[in-house]
């Protein structure tokens, strides 16, 4: 089974909980000899990477549609910061449907904060970052403009979620369980999330078969994930991943291609 490119989870300070819904990190010491596999991702992070020879990017990753396949590359060390549904705007001063497939510069973003953000993070060291973070940073991040807006994109994000006690809610319930049109809850997710909340939740169904896949029969998790049945997730698997599930994770990978500026897009 190929892997997705290696990361390590670190706890997020308690400061940045209200914008920032995960920090990981990026350590290569050498080239992997597979294939890195970017999975399709429906959130916009910040990324400072730093290269073998000492260059410094920060970046505006947007999310990710569809899978891609890269070659490696060594000696890169990454910090991410995976915004929280709702703060790109504020954070970032576009919203997320702008930053779809994108990978930006973080200091040419309109935002003021933006490049504050990319000034403040420019010279961290990414293996002792995130101690230095929860200090700086919140100084830094405005006072959210809308929360209750905010609270609503993260609402229907949880609901289109896949999880293991439930199968995910469909678009036109969300909408009428938090007392919006679908058509607002369609603006909510293009300026909090940047796709369409139908896009999101098939994003995220075929996350949750290629978690599930190592343990799960294909039928079981065709149906824990909301699919009319086995057929329905090939066809949305091959879609996003650009090869059939069988495929996949019998490692016949689409033709690689060279990785992209962020080293995490």
């Amino acid at each position: 089974m190929p892997k997705p490119i290696a990361e390590q989870a670190l706890s997020t300070p308690e400061a940045l909980r209200p914008w920032i819904a995960g920090v990981r990190t990026l350590t290569s010491a050498e080239p992997p000899r597979e294939p890195l596999v970017r999975l399709p991702d429906a959130v916009t992070r910040v990324v400072l990477r730093v290269t073998a020879d000492g260059h410094r990017d920060v970046l505006a990753v947007g999310p990710r549609v569809r899978a891609s396949y890269h070659r490696g590359k060594a000696e890169l060390s990454c910090v991410e910061l995976l915004l929280l549904p709702g703060t790109v705007r504020p954070l970032l001063g576009v919203p997320a449907a702008e930053l779809v497939g994108r990978v930006a510069p973080l200091h040419e973003l309109p935002g003021a904060t933006a490049r504050r953000l990319a000034h403040a993070l420019r010279w961290l060291d990414p293996q002792e970052a995130v101690p230095r973070l929860g200090r700086t940073l919140p100084g830094l991040l405005p006072v959210p403009a809308d929360p209750a807006r905010a609270a609503l994109v993260r609402a229907g994000v949880a609901a289109l979620s896949a999880r293991t006690d439930r199968e995910p809610a469909r678009v036109r319930d969300v909408a009428r369980e938090l007392a919006v049109s679908e058509r607002q809850l369609r603006n909510l997710f293009a300026d909090g999330v940047g796709v369409s909340p139908k896009q999101y939740a098939r994003i995220d169904r075929v996350r949750a078969v290629v978690t599930g896949a190592p343990t799960t029969r294909w039928a079981e998790l065709a149906a824990s994930n909301g699919y009319f049945d086995q057929a329905h997730m090939t066809s949305d698997f091959r879609a996003l991943m650009g090869v059939p599930p069988r495929s996949y994770f019998t490692g016949r990978l689409p033709a690689v291609s060279p990785c992209r500026t962020s080293g995490l897009a």
